[in-house]
């Protein structure tokens, strides 16, 4: 079987992140894990099966992760995921497609808003640029074993883009 825990994918796995619109229940999380372990125990590229795996995060991240050693991915095998993550979510009730939102930590919970509604409570000062954020954009299962899943503002793009005058560098 393909799929293995995800503490044993090599660091330099490539990594995929899957926001979820809005934190899960117990039962939709258990669900969302029952359809992404069936899916991963099947996944393979050019008939080749992908050692895989998965690992869910503050009940809003899923993260799935590929041994590129063992097989890499190829971009059919990435589509396949996507539409299974999509169907999923659409069955149960959210999204774990969409990256258009910004999350970040608030009285140690996780929030989602669009990137107008964060700039606002950034220009209103209501978050700073030492804020906690979550970068989706992570491509190595590395990078989120060392904590850049979550970071302060300044030490991702969010500072850039939403905190100039306060960001490193």
């Amino acid at each position: 079987m393909p799929r293995v825990p995800f503490d044993e994918l090599p660091d330099h796995g490539r990594l995929w992140v899957f926001p979820a619109s809005r934190d899960l229940t117990d039962a939709e999380a258990a669900e969302s894990l029952r359809e992404v372990d069936d899916f991963l125990a099947a996944w393979s590229a050019h008939g080749a099966p992908l050692r895989s795996g998965r690992k869910l995060v503050e009940r809003r991240f899923l993260l799935v992760g590929v041994d590129v050693d063992a097989e890499a991915p190829s971009g059919c095998s990435i589509d396949a995921l996507v539409n299974r993550l999509r169907a999923a979510g659409s069955a149960l009730g959210f999204t774990l497609i969409d990256h258009a939102l910004i999350w970040y930590r608030a009285g140690g919970e996780v929030r989602a808003v669009s990137r107008q509604e964060f700039r606002r409570l950034a220009d209103q000062g209501e978050v700073t640029a030492g804020v906690r954020v979550f970068d989706p954009t992570l491509t190595k299962v590395g990078q989120e074993r060392a904590g850049e899943l979550e970071r302060s503002a300044t030490e991702t793009w969010h500072g850039k883009t939403f905190f100039t005058s306060n960001v490193r560098g």
